[in-house]
């Protein structure tokens, strides 16, 4: 064991704008308390296999102005140790060894399990707290505040949602953009609404079922043809990749999708875009509606992307309030700001007693914010099956009886509006 006793920073799960910025406020301000900061490289990936050489001294110098990168200089991993006990026991044999008693992790639901499991197996002996992060939105932090990271993954997905906007009105075509969000619609929505997309589905609009892919081929199909009713041939849907969680599990585009290392789905192996893209044009072109549609994913783009002010000036809150609550003797807890003060979530607060696993913030359907969202889409609702002129118009353009179109779209009049 290291007879010299260090703060150790680690970085788990997928990357979001800000964690530089976390890191450097973390150690600019436990060195000034007088402490000593390691950096740990690649999450728990080389603690687990018990190799401590994978570390590096953070001084003041070294952090001082990465907080406007993207990125991590810690790098990250997906890395969990919690199914496997000797992994875990590695863990944090190595942390002692390094001479670490104090830890600072940043990530999202995965990452803060872990955390808390380590506070729980050391009983606190290695004192523990966690930051938030997460582009997805989906940790329950009170008064609905934000995880770091989501607003400006949302600000460069609207962007990139505005320029695809303008395309798809220019060359008369359609895009289904899939966006990032495992669990929650969060980014979905957000970057659906604030662009003014056409329509934006996520998974929570379905409710606790699960989803039949034809359904939301369904919702796709039906705002193409109220759409090409107004005499429009262009649009974009925003779909959320969570989606595919909500998939049934008898629905082919699954079968050979594998689990990562925290048992979630692959969701980058599931092509939801293209299967939706031909599934819907295959619909239309058997009814002899021939429309352009392109299918495209964003996240990668967003989750490395330089932070906006608002994250520059958020994770310097979570950095330094992370480092003081540790100089206070806390421990076993996920830092959050609420009200402008560093306020400590502690673990057992957070976790869903059905999983053991932290809780999962949802997109909450029932809401004005969500009303207002519905408000501006262009899909189908039941105020299309109500008017009897604009079903006899929809049913024209989609080239189908009052009946066939009834008994394809009609279960749309029960879920929402």
């Amino acid at each position: 064991m290291s007879d010299t006793k260090y703060l150790g920073i680690l970085v788990g799960g997928g990357p979001a704008p800000g964690i530089n910025g976390v890191i450097s406020a973390a150690t600019i301000e436990s060195v000034n308390h007088g402490w000593q900061v390691l950096g740990i490289m690649d999450g728990f990936k080389h603690l687990a296999q018990a190799d401590t050489a994978q570390v590096m001294p953070l001084t003041i110098d070294d952090v001082s102005r990465i907080h406007f990168d993207g990125g991590s200089i810690l790098r990250t991993s997906r890395e969990n140790p919690t199914k496997d006990k000797v992994k875990i026991k590695n863990v944090i044999d190595s942390l002692i060894k390094l001479g670490i008693d104090r830890l600072i992790t940043i990530g999202g639901d995965d990452t803060a399990y872990t955390a808390s499991v380590i506070a729980k197996e050391t009983q606190n002996k290695i004192r523990i707290v966690h930051v938030p992060k997460t582009i997805d939105n989906d940790l329950p932090l009170p008064d609905n505040k934000s995880t770091f990271g989501f607003h400006t993954a949302r600000h460069f997905g609207v962007e990139i949602v505005r320029n695809i906007m303008e395309d798809s009105v220019t060359t008369n075509r359609w895009y289904f953009i899939i966006t990032m969000g495992r669990k929650a619609g969060h980014l979905a929505l957000g970057i659906g609404k604030a662009s003014g997309a056409t329509l934006t589905i996520v998974a929570e609009e379905f409710g606790n079922k699960s989803v039949k892919i034809a359904q939301i081929a369904d919702v796709l199909e039906g705002a193409i043809i109220k759409r090409l009713s107004m005499g429009k041939e262009h649009g974009v849907a925003i779909l959320a990749e969570g989606l595919a969680e909500k998939l049934s599990s008898d629905d082919s585009i699954l079968f050979s999708v594998g689990r990562d290392e925290h048992d979630n789905l692959r969701l980058a192996d599931v092509d939801l875009g293209k299967f939706l893209k031909n599934e819907v044009k295959k619909r239309l072109e058997a009814k002899g509606i021939k429309i352009t549609i392109v299918d495209k994913d964003i996240g990668y783009e967003l989750r490395c992307a330089p932070p906006i002010p608002f994250d520059c000036e958020y994770t310097r809150d979570l950095g330094y309030g992370a480092s003081k609550f540790l100089q206070t003797g806390g421990s076993g807890a996920m830092i959050s700001l609420q009200g402008g003060k560093i306020t400590p979530i502690y673990f057992p607060d957070i976790m869903d007693p059905a999983t053991g696993k932290t809780r999962i913030r949802y997109v909450e359907v029932d809401t004005e914010s969500y009303e207002v969202a519905r408000s501006y889409m262009i899909r189908l609702e039941k105020g299309d099956f109500d008017d009897a002129g604009q079903l006899d118009k929809l049913c024209q353009t989609g080239k189908m009886t009052k009946e066939e179109f009834i008994k394809k779209f009609g279960w749309m009049k029960m879920n929402k509006k």
